[in-house]
């Protein structure tokens, strides 16, 4: 007999008819266990240590770092290679993309790919739970054994990619809706004497209540600024990092008008005045789709009450009709 069918046999006797793929996942867990210790253990690195600094000891005795220490970031340290994309240009992407969530810090890529994981791993438990009370109650077969087990796994390990999604659209209307309302806001400032820096700084501050997303990125830009990086380099900075044609192609406009040294509140005025205009279009933009957007609607719960309306009468008169023809002698 064959020692594969015997094995099979036996646990469905022994564990019913999940069985087979309880020892199954029993066995991969166990292969999991016996191989992360070695997976997980790393060789030290001198260079790290010396550039993120040497600890010193205080007059109590104990270890005191250099630098700041980020908490989460070094609990997540160890789970790096496996938390992050190997490749720089995966990494520099999924980066960019926890940047346009509005998710600035340094282990958003690791947190992200940890909630996957462990919202996969608990959706799989609740739905091999689950698939297990269903099979006490009524036979199953095996292709919904693995539906009921892997389709919750799959749903959690898309709901935070999901989540990032949303809130990176989200980001992006914000900011298309609150760029025009800051360009006017910044002309003002150039306008009454303050420089660019100064009016970049203001207009942060001031459209923190209607746009924290826009307002959080200016604030980036000032405070990039103020460490002594280079203007131009800060607002392609800030263009790649949103994302939207429209922040891009201010941009564009403000590094010409410093490479040719034209007035920057000549080019705030004109392109302010573009911004708004592009506003209204995408306003009436919207106001042209409703109609089509109506359309299927109007044909759902309209058109049928009104056929009832209209014709139901008729129909009911002939329907009496025929049956006082028919009760006739």
């Amino acid at each position: 007999m064959n020692p594969l069918s015997t094995a099979t046999n036996f646990l469905t006797e022994t564990l019913g008819p999940l069985g087979p793929l309880m020892a199954v996942a029993f066995l991969g867990l166990l292969l999991i266990l016996i191989a992360l210790p070695t997976v997980m253990k790393r060789q030290r690195d001198r260079f790290s240590e010396i550039k993120e600094g040497r600890p010193s000891k205080d007059k109590s005795g104990k270890k005191q770092a250099l630098r700041r220490n980020e908490g989460r970031s070094n609990k997540l340290d160890r789970f790096a290679q496996f938390l992050e994309p190997q490749k720089q240009e995966e990494l520099t992407a999924a980066r960019l993309k926890m940047l346009q969530a509005g998710y600035p810090t340094k282990n958003a890529v690791r947190m992200f790919h940890a909630m996957q994981f462990i919202l996969g791993i608990a959706f799989l438990v609740i739905g091999a739970a689950l698939a297990l009370v269903k099979s006490m109650s009524a036979e199953m077969t095996t292709q919904s054994i693995m539906l009921y087990t892997l389709l919750p796994c799959a749903i959690g390990y898309f709901i935070p990619r999901y989540w990032v999604d949303k809130r990176v659209e989200k980001r992006r209307n914000e900011i298309i809706q609150g760029f025009p309302d800051a360009l006017d806001m910044m002309l003002v400032c150039v306008e009454a004497g303050q420089s660019l820096d100064q009016s970049i700084i203001r207009v942060g501050k001031e459209s923190r209540m209607g746009y924290p997303a826009l307002a959080d990125e200016f604030d980036m830009v000032a405070q990039e600024m103020k460490a002594g990086k280079d203007r131009t380099t800060v607002m392609k900075d800030m263009s790649v990092r949103v994302g939207v044609p429209d922040v891009t192609s201010f941009v564009t406009t403000m590094v010409q008008s410093a490479t040719f040294g034209t007035s920057i509140a000549e080019a705030l005025r004109v392109y302010s005045a573009d911004m708004r205009d592009k506003r209204v279009m995408r306003a009436e933009e919207l106001a042209n789709k409703l109609p089509t957007k109506m359309t299927l609607g109007t044909m759902l719960f309209t058109v049928p009450p009104l056929l009832v309306i209209l014709i139901g009468p008729s129909l009911f008169g002939i329907a009496t009709m025929l049956g006082n023809m028919g009760g006739g002698p």
